[in-house]
């Protein structure tokens, strides 16, 4: 995908996704399977990146899932921005 792309990078994430759904076919659990592959990639880049303390950071992020899904969801929808200055999360 080039940087001249006008999709927002949740949206390019969401892309790749259904792309991958449509890759297992009418494979079982093909949506798991999706975003399995998709989670394993962030992690490995997440402590690629993440510095020292990427764990704690990591164990954040599933604290606010499992315990204010709305949080979550907030965060993620203020990460559709199309500019890095809009990013909000």
């Amino acid at each position: 995908m080039s940087t001249n792309d006008p999709q927002p990078p949740v949206e390019r994430v969401e892309a790749l996704y259904a792309e991958l759904v449509q890759h297992y076919g009418g494979g079982d659990q093909r949506e798991l399977r999706a975003a399995a592959k998709i989670l394993l990639v962030a992690l490995a880049k997440f402590r690629e990146h993440g510095g020292p303390q990427w764990a704690t950071l990591l164990d954040e992020y599933v604290d606010i899932l499992k315990r204010d899904p709305q949080r979550f969801q907030r965060m993620l929808e203020s990460n559709r921005a199309t500019t890095p200055d809009e990013l909000l999360a």
